[in-house]
């Protein structure tokens, strides 16, 4: 009797034994399911960040489904407009001089060592401040209606170099949302072609055509915004020069009438 109560002892505690394993790993695995359940969702999160396509890919892909024929000549458009607008930019900062300072060094010149020595302070000077004194100057022993009109004459010289190929600016301005326009307008009839050819309003044969539209004029508009930026700065620069040397100008000639009269 006492060998059966042992045996049922054991085994009554060995079934114990196998159900507390059988029930860790189940736990285990439910703790590990609770810790990497964050972790899974972030990742999962990501995934379409991730996916999404970068600026770069974006534009570029709207710039294919746009058309190679329109959107390319809108590109070029912006091409050569950037190419102007920065040389312009370039000429005109390299153009422009400390005229106060000019004034000053061209007066102490002429007082100190005649008109030749003022010339010879304008040969070393950039810009079209310094030439519009230098023609003034070559004229100053004629008389001074004669250094006036050479001054004025050549500061329309000057003023026609400074505003070289800026119209071609405004052209591409005006042409790269015309050309937008154009697509837009061949893009719509496209679409109704396909209509007509199907016979039936279905919204994909209409979204094709409709999508290169829009995307002709939007890259169009784009352009010319771009354009119009760079364009109302050098035309702000042109102007500011321009009275520069219209203020230079003057100067040059009451500095001319002191100089006769001390003589």
């Amino acid at each position: 009797m006492k060998r059966l109560f042992s045996i049922l002892a054991i085994a009554t505690v060995m079934a114990f034994g196998n159900i507390q394993a059988a029930t860790a790993p189940a736990q285990l695995t439910a703790n590990v399911q609770l810790l990497i359940a964050p972790i899974t969702t972030t990742i999962q999160a990501e995934e379409p960040a991730a996916a999404e396509e970068s600026f770069h890919q974006n534009l570029k892909k709207r710039f294919i489904e746009g058309g190679p024929s329109f959107m390319g000549i809108v590109l070029l458009c912006l091409i050569l407009g950037l190419a102007i607008a920065i040389e312009r930019i370039i000429f005109l900062n390299l153009s422009t001089t400390n005229s106060k300072k000019l004034q000053q060094n061209v007066e102490d010149a002429l007082n100190s060592g005649g008109v030749e020595a003022a010339k010879e302070v304008c040969r070393n000077t950039k810009g079209p401040v310094a030439s519009i004194y230098y023609q003034g100057l070559d004229r100053a022993d004629e008389s001074i209606d004669a250094a006036e009109k050479a001054v004025v004459a050549y500061g329309g010289v000057q003023m026609g170099q400074l505003e070289k190929n800026v119209s071609w600016v405004s052209l591409f301005i005006a042409l790269a949302p015309m050309l937008g326009f154009m697509g837009t307008v061949i893009g719509m009839i496209d679409a109704f072609d396909k209509i007509e050819a199907a016979g039936d309003m279905q919204p994909s044969l209409v979204a094709g055509g409709i999508k290169v539209a829009l995307l002709t004029t939007v890259f169009g508009l784009i352009v010319a915004i771009i354009l119009q930026v760079f364009y109302n700065y050098i035309i702000a620069k042109i102007d500011s020069i321009v009275n520069d040397m219209e203020d230079a100008s003057i100067t040059l000639i009451d500095m001319l009438v002191a100089y006769k009269n001390k003589k």
